[in-house]
C-alpha cells in the first residue's frame, strides 16, 4: 500500500512540474510586427544631373541617385517636353533618412518602377506629325 501511495505521489509531482515549463512557453510575449518599409509612391519625378526628386500630393523626397533612378530617368525621356519637366510615375521604394544637411530630410531609394502615368508620349506625337 505504501508503495502505491509513493508511486502516486511521485507521478503527481512529475506531472505538476511539467506544467510550469508549458506555462512559460505559453506566456512568452508576442513579437511586434514592424510595418513594411517598402512603400508604393505616386508622384512627379524629375532627374537633373546629379539630383533627383519625387514630389507627391503630400510629400517631397530626394531620390537616391543609383542605377534604378537612372533607369527611371531614361524611361521618362519620351514623356518630357522640356529638360526640366516633371513626369508622373508610380514606384516602390524605401524611405531612408538623408545624410546630406543641405537637402531633404528623407530620401527614397527606388526599388521597383511600377509604371509611368503620363498618357502622352512626346516622341510618338512627334513621329505622327
Amino acid at each position: 500500500m505504501k508503495k502505491i501511495l509513493f508511486i502516486l505521489t511521485l507521478a503527481i509531482t512529475a506531472f505538476s512540474c511539467q506544467d510550469e515549463g508549458r506555462e512559460e512557453l505559453m506566456n512568452q510575449p508576442e513579437t511586434e510586427k514592424v510595418p513594411d518599409s517598402i512603400q508604393v509612391l505616386t508622384g512627379k519625378f524629375i532627374y537633373a544631373g546629379d539630383a533627383a526628386v519625387l514630389r507627391g500630393s503630400d510629400f517631397v523626397y530626394g531620390v537616391t541617385v543609383d542605377s534604378m533612378s537612372k533607369v527611371l530617368a531614361e524611361k521618362i525621356v519620351p514623356y518630357k517636353k522640356e529638360d526640366f519637366d516633371m513626369v508622373s510615375v508610380k514606384v516602390k521604394g524605401k524611405i531612408v533618412p538623408s545624410d546630406h544637411r543641405d537637402s531633404w530630410s528623407e530620401n527614397i531609394e527606388i526599388r521597383e518602377i511600377l509604371e509611368i502615368l503620363e498618357t502622352e508620349n512626346v516622341s510618338e506625337k512627334k513621329d505622327n506629325k
